[in-house]
């Protein structure tokens, strides 16, 4: 049993791949214009970092940028450094980074709000959130089978909670964040994939929080 479950998850990771390099590649697209030479950023949730390493590699990135990560697990190879944390507060003190990345975290995550208040603080110019929206023909569905295929082989826990957009502006409101910039509909992939995984299920948000101490 245990062979046939490695078997199954060394198949889905490798049919899973390609679609991941898209994935970091068109958010690190998504992201690069809103960054600034000499910017320190953190990225939550960074898995293996690839997405932080192609930011900085980036041909078009400003220069002196920095990437960290921050991960609750432990990862092998890594490919910036990665700061662990029990999921509780962030271990930096306020205002230690120009930017704050949260790309596809918040869907995973039990206490989403304690964690953006984490974020806010640490964030002295940008909160970057890509996710998804509940948006389109079984949106729900679609997502949650991408999410499925996309952590279960990797040991990430699913928990099928998504937001639709006015659920973002919600929760924008709730924590005094303004949207400096906001995509409804994102494609990272071919025109038939991005079909099924792609468009307005794919979310992209730059926000500032409206008051400073």
């Amino acid at each position: 049993m245990n062979l046939l479950k490695n078997s199954a998850a060394i198949l889905i990771r490798h049919i899973h791949s390609p679609l991941y390099r898209l994935r970091v590649k068109g958010i690190q697209e998504q992201i690069l214009p809103w960054l600034s030479a000499g910017d320190r950023i953190l990225d939550v949730g960074c898995g293996s970092g690839a997405l932080g390493r192609m930011i900085m590699e980036a041909a078009f990135c400003p220069a002196d940028v920095k990437v960290i990560g921050l991960e609750i697990i432990r990862q092998r190879n890594a490919q910036i450094p990665v700061h662990y944390y029990d999921g509780g507060n962030i271990p930096f003190p306020d205002h230690s980074f120009e930017v704050v990345i949260l790309a596809d975290v918040l869907h995973h995550v039990t206490y989403p709000h304690r964690l953006i208040d984490e974020c806010i603080r640490v964030a002295n110019r940008y909160l970057i959130i890509k996710d998804h929206k509940l948006d389109g023909f079984c949106a729900k569905f679609r997502i949650s089978v991408m999410d499925w295929l996309s952590n279960i082989p990797y040991g990430i826990p699913c928990i099928y909670c998504y937001n639709r957009l006015q659920d973002w502006h919600r929760w924008y409101d709730y924590h005094g964040l303004v949207t400096v910039f906001e995509k409804y509909s994102v494609n990272f992939y071919s025109p038939i994939i991005n079909f099924l995984l792609g468009g307005r299920i794919q979310y992209f948000a730059v926000l500032r929080a409206v008051q400073r101490e």
